[in-house]
């Protein structure tokens, strides 16, 4: 194909693509059925992972809940059976451990059979500013919301490519879009698990496996204890996000298999911004939003949680 033509090709697809795009955002794409998949959550033992779990149970999905919390987990088993999940089988997995992901998803696959739909939940945050930062804890953050994400896919994702069916799912943060004080690690983990969704999305094309489909979601702080402390400047315009709000769109999203999922829906506006202002002008607008001292009084979860 001559140059001309490819421009043209190219230029045609993207307004199509542009179109489509708009006309989903007024009218909402057919939801996929996921009633018999088996779903995988890490992190499924509280907070958002636990409230995705109900979601998919009520949905008819066969569940595979991991966490390192047994007396968590335990309850999340109970509810999702109160829920209506037929088949829930959970496992206790270090995801900060590539072995012990290796060998909690070799269990799974004799046990249970292979994932269809991998929800890479899990995550931690420290709040501390980088000097302060223990090195152990920089590392434990990276292996837990961004390696984990490589070893569970490693182990997943073949069969998803042999059938050429599946979704992976990452659960990651406005803190992978824009980084902000006291987050260097995890901003860091979660721009590293924006951009491996972002890679995993452009492979599965190129291998021409369309029916295996990538999900990232990007919400703000959420109310689950995670970010407890946190004070936010402009409450109405960045609130503290529920939970079961983020949980409804984020199984929404995969239903509709939509690739990127933020929330607010303001964050899509100002990371437009973000590429197009100067550097000093981006600052002087996380400034007033009130980004850069967003973590100034966080406290985080009880250390027995």
């Amino acid at each position: 194909m001559n140059f001309f033509l490819e421009t043209l090709k190219v230029l045609g697809l993207s307004t199509y693509y542009v179109l489509e795009s708009l006309v989903f955002f007024v009218v909402p794409k057919r939801k996929k059925n996921v009633s018999g998949e088996t779903v995988l959550i890490t992190g499924a033992a509280s907070g958002l992972g636990r409230l995705l779990s109900l979601k998919f149970a009520r949905l008819g999905s066969t569940l595979v809940l991991w966490d390192i919390n047994q007396e968590g987990l335990k309850e999340t088993v109970r509810l999702a059976r109160e829920n209506g999940a037929l088949r829930v089988h959970s496992y206790i997995c270090d995801c900060s451990k590539r072995q012990d992901i290796y060998r909690v998803a070799d269990q799974v696959k004799r046990e249970v059979g292979d994932v269809s739909i991998l929800v890479n939940n899990a995550g931690i945050v420290t709040g501390k500013t980088f000097l302060n930062c223990p090195d152990s804890l920089v590392e434990k953050t990276m292996e837990v919301n961004t390696m984990a994400h490589f070893w569970t896919s490693k182990a997943f994702l073949p069969a998803m490519i042999a059938s050429n069916h599946g979704h992976l799912v990452s659960i990651a943060s406005t803190a992978g879009l824009c980084g902000t004080t006291r987050l260097s690690d995890y901003c860091a983990s979660k721009f590293g698990a924006v951009g491996f969704a972002e890679s995993m999305d452009a492979e599965m094309r190129t291998l021409g496996k369309n029916g295996v489909k990538i999900t990232t979601v990007c919400p703000y702080t959420m109310n689950t204890g995670m970010f407890d402390g946190v004070q936010h400047k402009l409450p109405r315009v960045f609130p503290m996000l529920d939970p079961e709000y983020v949980a409804e769109r984020t199984v929404t999203a995969v239903r509709q298999n939509q690739e990127l999922l933020l929330l607010p829906r303001i964050i899509y506006f100002l990371l437009v911004l973000k590429y197009i202002l100067p550097r000093k002008a981006a600052i002087v607008l996380l400034d007033y939003f009130g980004a850069l001292h967003l973590m100034d009084t966080f406290k985080g979860r009880p250390k027995k949680e």
